[in-house]
């Protein structure tokens, strides 16, 4: 296959889980996000959309997006570019509220139906983020039987290809004071491999 015939080819797939409509009971209607290209150097796996991006239909358009971007070192226009970042969430509509307050985990059809199908278009790929105890339980080998801090703790064993972080919301800023480690050991790595990996051929 040549790159025009893989570019057009995962277009289409976008095309397709984008008018995916298999959780059309949700309570803000299905409107899966993702962004990328075959092209894409950086895959991020997060968690789900919450209202802000389902609104604006950017991900990551609000401060949790900025302090993620601060721990890529990477500035809008870089995360934004989808000649070199995709943005693959665990569930790609928003999943509504918990009874008890805060958002709903990711729906649990989304990965089954297109993680494969998308990663494997993915074919410029070098290093993927996994943010958030969603994404990392599903995608860190042996994740499911640690806590979320325990697995971020385990960074080095993933390099060069992958880097756990927890989920970039305002709560992570109490997580990050008890565990100093994350900014000084792991958040300088991982922006030098950000780096390598959109600067390379």
């Amino acid at each position: 296959m040549t790159g025009g015939d893989a570019a057009a080819g995962f277009a289409d797939l976008l095309a397709a889980m984008r008018a995916c409509t298999a959780c059309a009971d949700l309570p803000l209607g299905p409107k899966p996000l993702m962004r990328g290209s075959a092209t894409a150097r950086l895959l991020i796996v997060s968690q789900a959309p919450g209202t802000a991006a389902h609104n604006s239909g950017l991900s990551f358009n609000d401060p949790s997006g900025d302090r993620l971007r601060g721990w890529l070192g990477l500035d809008r226009a870089a995360f934004y570019d989808e000649a070199r970042v995709a943005l693959m969430p665990m569930g790609f509509c928003y999943p509504g509220r918990l009874p008890g307050g805060g958002d709903a985990p990711p729906r649990p059809e989304c990965a089954p139906l297109w993680h494969d199908r998308l990663r494997a278009g993915l074919t410029g790929v070098r290093l993927t983020v996994i943010v958030g105890s969603h994404a990392i339980r599903h995608y860190l080998a042996g994740a499911a039987r640690l806590s979320m801090t325990d697995a971020v703790a385990g960074w080095r064993g993933h390099l060069p290809d992958t880097v756990p972080t927890p989920h970039p919301s305002w709560r992570t800023n109490a997580w990050q004071r008890k565990h100093p480690w994350f900014e000084t050991e792991l958040l300088p790595a991982l922006r030098a491999r950000v780096s390598d990996v959109m600067a390379g051929p």
